[in-house]
């Protein structure tokens, strides 16, 4: 089983970027029309997922790798070329949790995810696959989990955020950052993990309205945790580097500052994404962070065709019978890029639906 420690955290600075050489500006253009509301919606569901798939070879490799090699979207490191990894695939769990369901139920999404867990996927973060395993209540595994081993701010809630920021962006600032919240917790105890996807959630939201979610930070951080609040106002701020980094940024607190970055030193959604991979370390899931906020920033339409084209997300079929262990991870079904758009296009209109 290949299994990589994405969510454990380590005492290592963040890896020297060697992209990322523009600066991000915003253009004012507003809210716009439905048309452009929706392309950013989509954006940043496929954005995720292509940055994910564009990461995945790279995974703890250096800083400079993307760049050194020139690869893109060619797979290896047990990838096929454009294949999406965990990250992708549970956000398109809990994007069909909300549709089946018309919202949130915390229970059905922590089922699926269970389901997927005992497909034995490739990757799996440790922290993740020891709360799905346990055997414990879905309200009370991640606690429980955070109890015993008093480390869980990994980025692995980070990671599977967009499709949740697409369905709850309409309902606005509160209902999205307690949404976020509410999942993130499903495997992940520590409230750090909480806000940083709660902030990550915001920030999609904002960007999905028109605005600059770079100029809305400050107000964002206001509706972190005191607790919180600090130090995520540092890893966001517009003098923070990765370099600046006191965990491995497998970290949540990294993850979501060097997605910021990425996007605040760069002008478009390739240019951020390709900075993310380049930091080397936890590679998909920076990447697919970033392109989650990139694309929503961006829109659909600045993803380049030759990330999409290979684009594809392996997953278990949902009937009795599938995503039993011994399975051999064999697909039951495998989504392309054409699907992600569809989902991304229902979660923005049940999200608008039910504002």
């Amino acid at each position: 089983m290949d299994q990589r420690p994405r969510e454990q955290t380590r005492g290592t600075a963040g890896a020297a970027p060697t992209a990322g050489a523009g600066v991000h500006a915003w253009d004012g253009g507003g809210a716009g029309g439905r048309d452009e509301r929706l392309d950013r919606a989509v954006g940043a569901v496929l954005g995720s997922a292509a940055g994910d798939a564009l990461g995945a070879p790279y995974e703890f490799g250096p800083a400079g790798a993307l760049s050194a090699r020139g690869e893109e979207m060619r797979g290896g490191g047990g990838w096929d070329p454009g294949e999406a990894t965990d990250d992708t695939q549970m956000a398109v769990l809990v994007g069909e949790s909300l549709l089946e369901h018309g919202g949130l139920e915390p229970a059905d999404v922590f089922a699926r995810f269970r389901h997927w867990a005992a497909w034995e996927p490739k990757d799996i973060g440790l922290q993740t696959e020891a709360v799905l395993s346990s055997g414990d209540p879905w309200d009370l595994a991640a606690a429980l989990h955070f109890q015993v081993n008093a480390r869980a701010a990994g980025n692995g809630s980070l990671m599977r955020a967009a499709t949740a920021a697409v369905r709850f962006a309409p309902a606005g600032r509160g209902a999205t950052m307690d949404a976020a919240r509410r999942i993130a917790a499903l495997t992940h105890g520590d409230r750090a993990a909480w806000e940083g996807t709660a902030v990550l959630h915001e920030l999609v939201r904002v960007a999905l309205d028109g605005a600059d979610p770079l100029a809305a930070l400050p107000g964002v951080l206001d509706a972190v945790h005191p607790e919180h609040r600090a130090r995520y106002a540092r890893v966001l701020g517009p003098d923070w580097h990765p370099d600046l980094a006191t965990e491995f940024n497998g970290a949540v607190w990294p993850c979501l500052g060097s997605a910021v970055w990425a996007l605040r030193t760069t002008a478009g959604f390739a240019a951020a994404v390709r900075a993310a991979v380049d930091l080397g370390g936890d590679t998909d899931t920076v990447a697919a962070v970033t392109g989650a906020l990139a694309g929503a920033v961006y829109g659909a339409r600045a993803i380049p065709r030759e990330w999409t084209d290979p684009l594809h997300v392996p997953l278990p079929g949902t009937g009795p019978g599938h995503g039993e262990r011994g399975g051999g991870r064999v697909p039951d079904r495998v989504l392309d890029a054409g699907d992600l758009r569809a989902l991304a296009r229902r979660l923005a209109g049940a999200g608008a639906g039910a504002a």
